[in-house]
């Protein structure tokens, strides 16, 4: 008999009143993947007009949660369009197992593709950086009938054949050896807009009040595939050639100031035949965190595009 997954949820009242998060909880239960029946509880917000032409999905990253995306939502809705922001399962308002060992890469795909599976959010244009881009991208090349169109900054989609940035490297160690894991703090350090409101850096960490809170966070960067034979790379390989004939709208947004992720656009830019002859942006001013940093101007180029390749 499969033992049954550990799952907390983060008490309500830690989303009580944070700066720029009004948003109703929507939450979905999918099947945890484990093999003993346990669900997980996916949450997200739905703004804007349910019957819009477009939704914009936005997927966050590591290791934060959709609160991330603050600056954008309302950008989005004022044009008209709808917006969805999922938390990944170990983050946001969604549950968390609690072991490190409960979570990998294909895993991640399984759960976000399970809850996309559940709603008709009608065409929709995807938005991911950092992790949301990894997880985010999988989802887009299984249902690629559902997307109209992509915007990466800040991410990629690696299957190990080139070596990550050492910036990269430094941080999967530090993820695994440190003995503190202040999230909100993280986030902070990877902004190029220093110091942050406190009540802000507290949002980051409101899902996250415990340990026991964080082992989703603490894993994501060594699920990153760094090597040819990780146990994902295959499956990433196969993502690509999806978007190696991917012939819809994309368009990259990385920032000037990301270490991590530096060049990264020129991959997608490259292989992609989508991307050829869109209007590529290069944000200036933004860190790692591109959307707290620059997330309303990311909203702005990102419905011109939109109306652009309506």
């Amino acid at each position: 008999m499969v033992p049954v997954m550990e799952i907390v949820r983060t008490p309500d009242d830690r989303f009580e009143n944070l700066p720029g998060w009004p948003y109703a909880p929507q939450y979905t239960e999918i099947d945890a993947a484990d093999g003993s029946g346990a669900t997980i509880r996916i949450h997200h917000i739905d703004e804007g007009p349910k019957d819009a032409a477009e939704t914009i999905l936005l997927v966050h990253g590591e290791p934060s949660w959709g609160y991330l995306y603050r600056h954008m939502v309302p950008v989005f809705v004022a044009a008209g369009h709808r917006v969805v922001v999922p938390d990944l399962p170990g983050f946001g308002r969604s549950d968390k197992p609690t072991q490190m060992s409960d979570y990998t890469y294909e895993r991640f795909v399984v759960w976000m593709n399970d809850w996309l599976a559940q709603h008709d959010f009608g065409p929709m244009t995807f938005f991911g950086q950092d992790w949301g881009g990894l997880v985010g991208l999988r989802m887009v090349t299984a249902n690629p009938d559902r997307f109209s169109r992509i915007v990466v900054g800040n991410t990629g989609l690696p299957t190990g054949d080139r070596p990550p940035t050492e910036a990269f490297m430094n941080w999967q160690k530090f993820s695994q050896t440190s003995k503190e894991w202040h999230i909100g703090r993280m986030v902070e350090a990877a902004c190029a807009t220093k110091p942050l409101d406190p009540a802000v850096v507290a949002a980051y960490d409101a899902p996250f009040p415990e340990e026991i809170h964080k082992a989703g966070s603490r894993i994501f960067p060594s699920l990153v595939p760094t090597g040819p034979d990780d146990p994902t790379a295959e499956a990433n390989r196969a993502a690509w050639k999806v978007l190696e004939s991917w012939t819809k709208p994309l368009l990259t947004t990385f920032s000037d100031g990301d270490p991590i992720t530096a060049g990264g656009y020129r991959i997608f830019q490259g292989k992609v035949p989508g991307a050829q002859g869109q209007p590529h942006v290069t944000i200036e001013g933004g860190g790692h965190f591109l959307q707290e940093d620059k997330g309303a101007e990311i909203a702005t180029i990102m419905n011109s595009f939109i109306a652009a390749t309506a």
